[in-house]
């Protein structure tokens, strides 16, 4: 039976850290061996820094328990005994970054569940069934940063995982204008009712910074590698509204796109009903199997009854119509903390694994 590798968690106390824990309990490739938090946390217990703010209903594995919460910014006793870690810290995007920064300086992989990094041209932003070469551009990042081991590797945005897919799935017929609504739950702000009682009853039409995310992400995930940079590509065009909503958990999207082929709706429906990525053809432990689904049903998909999917990995899309602006419209949905967030960062160090480019140290 091969080794696990080692991972370190920094940010574990918050609600993508405690999904991020719950990932890995029994996980067959990787295991918890230290958590980091911030200074205030640094010196309790695992279960005393996260006592009363534990947000899942599974209960937190006897291991981590105990584990003692370590201080983020110490990262060479934190880096010592980990092999690469994971990040998921609440904190202001320059400091993420030079916190991130300073791992991989210190040879320790960075798998980063932040926006940080994302448009760093030489940062792999990866959702592995669609762009999985980009991890190839680690090596001019490891050049820029003098690192033999260490680079970070960072996930994308949650609102765009669930018309992302769907939209990858019909690149062939070259999709040239896109309109998506998103409606976001509110753990996407890593919050409960309990805690924002205001958003009950209640909709706010406005998440900030999230439509220039949703807008200019998908270009550099669909983007390509060219003098030692992630190009972004130019078309689609994409414009976006992002609102959020009083559910729990699940962003769900209204997607509007015109193509220069135009497609059939049968083709659609196959395209995503036979998508298969590159995960689902390694077999990676994440990877959901199918990776999408259309339902046929007027009413489908629900956040409530479709966000959990293959484990809340897999995107699910209904309503596929003729529209009188655009050539089609649909509805979609994915898990924004599984999907977008904890399980998507879980699937891209299973698919860096996969390639070589996480080992033991």
């Amino acid at each position: 039976m091969q080794e696990k590798l080692k991972v370190g968690l920094i940010g574990g106390t918050g609600l993508v850290g405690q999904r991020l824990v719950s990932l890995l309990h029994n996980h067959p490739w990787f295991e918890i061996v230290s958590v980091a938090a911030s200074e205030q946390s640094a010196g309790k217990s695992y279960i005393e820094a996260v006592e009363r703010r534990w947000k899942l209903q599974t209960a937190i594995p006897e291991h981590i328990k105990g584990l003692v919460v370590k201080n983020a910014s110490q990262v060479g006793e934190f880096c010592e005994n980990v092999d690469f870690v994971f990040c998921a810290v609440d904190m202001k995007k320059e400091d993420t970054k030079a916190l991130e920064e300073n791992y991989v300086k210190a040879e320790t992989p960075v798998i980063s569940c932040n926006s940080a990094h994302r448009m760093v041209p030489d940062v792999p932003m990866v959702i592995p069934e669609i762009n999985p070469g980009h991890i190839e551009i680690i090596e001019e990042q490891r050049k820029r940063f003098g690192t033999k081991k260490g680079f970070v590797a960072v996930k994308p945005n949650c609102s765009i995982q669930s018309y992302v897919p769907p939209l990858h799935a019909l690149m062939e017929y070259k999709p040239k204008s896109v309109l998506a609504c998103t409606y976001q739950a509110i753990s996407g702000a890593g919050k409960n009712f309990a805690e924002w009682p205001e958003m009950v009853d209640n909709v706010i039409p406005y998440i900030g910074g999230e439509e220039e995310k949703s807008e200019n992400e998908p270009l550099k995930i669909w983007g390509t590698i060219k003098d030692g940079v992630i190009k972004n590509i130019e078309s689609p065009v994409i414009t976006t509204q992002c609102i959020r909503v009083p559910v729990t958990d699940g962003h769900l999207a209204a997607v509007f796109v015109s193509f220069e082929k135009r497609p059939t709706k049968e083709a659609i429906i196959d395209s995503w009903n036979n998508f298969r990525g590159k995960p689902q053809i390694l077999g990676l432990p994440s990877a959901p199997q199918p990776f999408m689904k259309y339902f046929d049903e007027d009413n489908r998909p629900q956040t409530k009854l479709d966000r959990d999917f293959q484990n809340g990995m897999g995107v699910t899309m209904g309503r596929l119509r003729e529209d009188s602006v655009y050539d089609y419209k649909f509805v979609c949905l994915s898990h924004n903390v599984l999907r977008g967030a904890a399980g998507g960062a879980v699937l891209i160090a299973e698919l860096l694994k996969a390639e070589g480019y996480l080992q033991a140290k």
